[in-house]
């Protein structure tokens, strides 16, 4: 045998090696869908306080069933999407498809839907020009086609308005809106803005995975305030702060997140302590992005504001919420309004004072696909299934966005003494 045949034969054996080698990695690889459903169906049915609450056993059942018996000819994020739409069946914010573990991509940019629109509030440092522009259309998709599709599928919604703001959040996720027939390609999308003047600015956008999107600091955000309210220099907390507004005898408490038992503890004493140093009249507790934590430790604050005799108590107490107050945020917006006598000043909450709550989760076997269920069931408010309602309504604006300016703040200290 010549040389020449010896190198071909050595060759081929290698090529027919790898290919043999990528099989077989392909089949070890695949996922066990039909046992990750099951899992996902007897794991929600046993830990959720009660599924069936709003969709009936029977109408989940056979969702259930479609999926399982087509597994074979769908894609992984297709089969997971298919969980999400049956997810959204049970009708509560905190049971959902989680996507933590999924090595998805985002186009670098966020929207809010403000004025009827969709606004650019961050976006990656090479593309600032991005920012307050209004989304029009991906890939030749117009917006309101697209906001359609992703809100079937948009996960931890509860209400109306929490739809809208996690149907945004979803809005740049490239593998969902290829799967949803939105865009062409996984990779990349061709996304058209409309300046101010109703100009088309027309952009090609490359997706990033997950974890470069939320550790890269390139970005840039659209920033809201008042002149007349400071964020002190370091504070403790980056999410717990207090600063007083000036031209008046009131004090502002930017509450986003939750601390400690220990933490807020702490937090109460000095906030009384400047209260009463300073005779402060009145009391804004800023509730707009808290977006949930232990609702317990919202108490904490509570106990310690009603040990401040120098606030005004039958109307010295305001509240905002928004749209993106979720969870023990929107409990502990419902619990001051009883407790402090506060006044909600805002937009209705992303989540409901009354419903099922108190987040847990699993995690699938094969696919390790993160299932978030709820665990209690709270009743903090006499109405059912819907929002905490502010008692002064008071919605963001396009022109306040264009400016810098926090309209609810704004509008809400021209009444403050």
């Amino acid at each position: 045998m010549g040389t020449l045949h010896k190198v071909l034969i050595h060759f081929l054996i290698l090529i027919i090696s790898t290919v043999v080698n990528i099989l077989f990695a392909q089949t070890a690889d695949k996922i066990d869908w039909q046992e990750d459903l099951k899992t996902y169906r007897s794991s929600l049915e046993e830990r959720h306080i009660h599924l069936f609450h709003s969709v009936t056993e029977g109408e989940f059942t056979k969702e259930w069933n479609t999926i399982y018996d087509r597994v074979d000819n769908l894609g992984d994020f297709q089969i997971i999407l298919e969980l999400m739409r049956l997810t959204r069946l049970v009708n509560d914010g905190h049971t959902a498809v989680s996507l933590r573990n999924v090595p998805i991509h985002r186009f670098p940019f966020e929207v809010k839907f403000i004025d009827q629109g969709w606004y650019v509030i961050k976006a990656g440092k090479t593309n600032e020009n991005l920012l307050k522009l209004r989304l029009s259309a991906i890939d030749g998709v117009p917006v309101e086609e697209v906001m359609a599709k992703v809100s079937e599928v948009a996960q931890f919604v509860e209400n109306e308005y929490s739809q809208s703001i996690r149907t945004g959040s979803y809005m740049n996720i490239s593998e969902l809106l290829l799967a949803l027939d939105i865009t062409k390609n996984e990779q990349e999308a061709v996304f058209t803005f409309l300046d101010p003047d109703n100009t088309e600015v027309k952009i090609t956008l490359e997706a990033i995975d997950e974890a470069s999107y939320h550790k890269t600091t390139d970005f840039v955000h659209v920033s809201s305030g008042v002149p007349e309210i400071t964020k002190p220099n370091n504070p403790k907390f980056r999410y717990l702060w207090y600063a007083p507004i000036q031209g008046t005898k009131a004090l502002y408490i930017n509450f986003e997140s939750y601390p400690t038992f220990a933490q807020m503890q702490v937090f109460g004493e000095e906030l009384v302590g400047y209260i009463s140093a300073n005779q402060i009249k009145q009391v804004v507790i800023d509730m707009r992005n808290n977006g949930g934590g232990d609702l317990y430790v919202g108490v904490v604050l509570a106990y310690a504001l009603n040990l401040a005799d120098s606030i005004d108590w039958e109307k010295g107490v305001y509240v905002l919420t928004s749209n993106r107050t979720f969870s023990a945020g929107t409990s502990n917006a419902a619990l001051f309004k009883q407790l402090l006598n506060a006044k909600v000043v805002g937009q209705p909450t992303g989540s409901n004072p009354s419903g099922y709550q108190d987040m847990d989760s699993f995690t699938l076997p094969n696919s390790k696909l993160t299932i978030t269920y709820s665990k209690r069931l709270f009743r903090l408010s006499n109405q059912e299934n819907t929002a905490l309602q502010p008692d002064s309504l008071i919605t963001e604006t396009r022109s306040d966005l264009l400016k810098g300016t926090d309209t609810v703040l704004k509008e809400l200290i021209k009444g403050l003494q």
